[in-house]
């Protein structure tokens, strides 16, 4: 059984890779995870990318664990994409959809695009707001 914690009072949940414990420890927060990456396409490679990336979109979202994707084109620097994508676990990304025969597609499809390749990383959401929440924090119960 692998060793976990939970953070009183936070709903973090801490696991420690390895049966004895002593492997590196991942936490989340019991709700998915967003994974990060911003892509550096080779300029003048855009618009082939993205026409890869419609291809690839469908490889991903048949992945166990996997919530919604969305690539985004930077305005400043038209050649940098930013990729978010929801997964139900930090797992279902780094073993299950990296682990598997699907992502050797992905990475044929993708990888030829990107100089330098890009930095992954994964976040846990710690705050998030919508027009409602304008003024929420000022309201007073009149009780």
């Amino acid at each position: 059984m692998t060793p976990a914690r939970m953070l009183f009072g936070t709903g973090v949940i801490c696991v420690t890779a390895g049966q004895d414990g002593n492997g590196p420890e991942t936490c989340q927060n019991g709700r998915m995870i967003t994974e990060h990456a911003l892509l550096p396409v080779v300029p003048g490679q855009e618009e082939e990318f993205e026409a890869a990336f419609g291809q690839a979109r469908h490889i991903i979202a048949a992945m166990p664990g996997f919530l919604s994707l969305s690539l985004s084109r930077s305005l400043e620097s038209p050649s940098t994409y930013l990729l978010l994508v929801e997964w139900e676990t930090l797992e279902d990304h780094t073993q299950g959809f990296r682990g598997s025969p699907e992502y050797h597609q992905w990475r044929a499809l993708l990888h030829r695009f990107y100089e330098p390749f890009p930095v992954v990383e994964h976040y846990n959401q710690v705050m998030s707001a919508g027009p409602a929440d304008v003024g929420a924090a000022d309201v007073k119960d009149p009780a």
